[in-house]
């Protein structure tokens, strides 16, 4: 198999990106950019400022109650911070929920990587996420092990026993993955059609350069 193409981007050589339409290698509009987010602690963060220094994988998640992104971002969450760091990444969640719901996601996920929220689904907007829950074939994702039935009933256990009943933002918001940076370039994006269109993590991962990661529960075998 040929060795993956690099280029230097910002001065940090990487993979290439694969193609990902139209938007590939186009500016991150600087009024996006400078749009808010806010962290676990209520703070407001520019959205550029994720990303300004390195390149970044950003996920956008339908809302922190929904059973495939808890699903999705306990994988997420498995993905070695020293394999970011090697390859110099930053991995960043981003919901729509209030600040408030950020700390109980992360002890529920186990997630420790960067997340913040957008609650007013503004650069979901102007990313052009979509809003509706479109049927396509899109396959079943790797990460999510619930089917429909069970973890929607979960979700709804979460929902009813949580201390503000609340779906944790808008249920018919629908994510998608990115890679932006150093600065404002676009390098990849996908936007979900559906809850179970997530972009596998590796095949994301692998795009900037990290290794990749054994989500299956079996341990790994050594072939010596």
């Amino acid at each position: 198999m040929a060795a993956p193409v690099t280029r230097q981007v910002s001065g940090l050589a990487g993979p290439a990106l694969a193609p990902s339409g139209p938007e590939r290698g186009q500016p991150l509009a600087a009024a996006v950019a400078e749009l808010p987010l806010l962290d676990a602690a209520g703070a407001r963060v520019p959205f550029g400022a994720l990303f300004r220094e390195r390149r970044a994988v950003v996920v956008f998640v339908r809302h922190f109650l929904c059973y495939t992104c808890k699903e999705y971002v306990e994988d997420l969450a498995r993905v070695p911070s020293s394999f970011l760091q090697e390859a110099n990444v930053s991995l960043i969640v981003i919901g729509q929920s209030s600040y408030h719901h950020i700390e109980p996601f992360c002890k529920l996920t186990g997630y420790s990587h960067e997340i913040y929220v957008d609650p007013e689904r503004e650069i979901y907007k102007k990313l052009g996420m979509k809003r509706g829950e479109e049927i396509a074939s899109s396959g079943q994702s790797p990460h999510v092990k619930s089917n429909l039935l069970s973890g929607s009933l979960r979700s709804l256990w979460r929902a009813v026993t949580g201390p503000l009943f609340d779906f944790q933002g808008d249920p018919a918001q629908q994510g998608g993955t990115l890679i932006l940076g150093p600065g404002n370039t676009i390098h990849f994006i996908h936007r979900d059609r559906n809850r179970l269109d997530h972009k596998p993590i590796n095949s994301v991962l692998q795009l900037v350069g990290v290794q990749h990661v054994n989500f299956t529960s079996r341990p790994s075998v050594l072939h010596v």
